[in-house]
């Protein structure tokens, strides 16, 4: 006996297709659709498939509408670390080297992939963003704005993972971690030669990834934020362990 089969209605495909490039990274949170006719065009449809398309997708969350001004892939999408819990980071500087552990950690798996996957469109983005960094570092524009451009280029590495879960734990955390960057380039700066060290370290890493050598990157990446861990541990760790520690004993008692 033969079951007849509903072919699938043109707005789901379309509204597929478009939830696997926000998964991907391809429309990033906060970010403008293209005009319906333009998604039209692309996908060979016509404008009302396009729009049902959306809603869709309005109706999941993924994107909103705003009166005259488009469809956006929705601001906080993925950002569910930063909660209370997470914003409490921000104020208490004591658990700066957890997050940097943290970092290392998912920055070094990055880079590893990064190597081994990235396209040459990825090689263009990341050199851009290394340029970018540089620029920047050269022209000494101040912590915060140094930060800013320090974090685009390491998250450049990860969206050239081609790993969508790493990519968005990593967008999620950037509020956070560019935070910790520019409080760590405060301290890390007082040391003229620190600048220089950093440089050749960004270098290398960027170098590594677009020779395509998985081991090199990885090991950039610890090159790197072992020598910002080591050098913050020098102010800091000591003291920071110890106010937790008595924070602990007073609870206890």
């Amino acid at each position: 006996m033969s079951e007849r089969i509903q072919s699938r209605k043109i707005s789901e495909i379309i509204a597929e297709r478009l939830e696997s490039m926000i998964i991907e990274g391809s429309l990033e949170p906060g970010q403008k659709m293209p005009p319906e006719r333009d998604l039209a065009t692309q996908f060979e449809v016509s404008r009302p498939s396009v729009r049902e398309a959306l809603q869709k997708l309005e109706a999941k969350g993924l994107v909103t509408r705003r009166q005259g001004g488009g469809t956006f892939v929705t601001e906080q999408l993925g950002m569910s670390l930063a909660d209370p819990l997470m914003g409490l980071f921000q104020t208490h500087p004591e658990f700066n080297y957890d997050l940097l552990e943290f970092r290392h950690a998912m920055e070094e798996v990055a880079a590893h992939y990064a190597a081994e996957r990235a396209t040459e469109s990825d090689h263009e983005i990341i050199q851009r963003r290394f340029n970018e960094w540089l620029d920047g570092h050269n022209k000494r524009l101040g912590a915060k704005a140094e930060a800013e451009l320090d974090w685009r280029f390491h998250l450049s590495i990860a969206e050239a993972s081609h790993n969508a879960v790493l990519l968005h734990s990593m967008r999620a955390l950037f509020s956070l971690f560019k935070q910790t960057i520019a409080t760590n380039l405060t301290y890390l700066y007082t040391e003229e030669g620190r600048r220089e060290e950093i440089l050749e370290q960004h270098r290398s890493l960027c170098e590594a990834v677009l020779k395509r050598d998985a081991n090199a990157a990885r090991q950039a990446v610890n090159n790197h934020l072992a020598f910002v861990e080591e050098t913050l541990q020098q102010s800091s760790r000591f003291e920071s362990n110890a106010k937790r520690s008595l924070r602990r004993i007073a609870l206890i008692k």
